[in-house]
This record gives C-alpha cells, structure tokens and sequence, in this order.
C-alpha cells in the first residue's frame, strides 16, 4: 500500500512539472502568434541564383 502512496506522490510531482512548464511557455509568448506558422512555408526565402 505503501508503494501506491509513493506512485501517488511522484505522478503529482510530475504533473506539476509539466503545468509548471506549460505556464512557463505560455508566459514567455511562445503561443502568441498562431497565424504565421501555417503560412511560412508560402514564401519563398532563398535568392535567385543567375
């Protein structure tokens, strides 16, 4: 029984750890623009080679 209070304790740990680093993202405004990535690959960024 004892084991499952230690798998408890640890799983919470962990989901903390991911909350933490998912607000820690969204504080840092990696998910602000959500619009430019989907249209990156339409522009053409290398120079013409003559």
């Amino acid at each position: 029984m004892s084991v499952m209070y230690l798998m408890i304790f640890v799983s919470f740990l962990i989901a903390l750890g991911f909350l933490g680093a998912f607000l820690w993202a969204v504080k840092s405004g990696q998910f602000e623009d959500t619009y430019t990535p989907a249209i990156r690959i339409l522009f053409d960024d290398d120079e013409e080679i003559r």
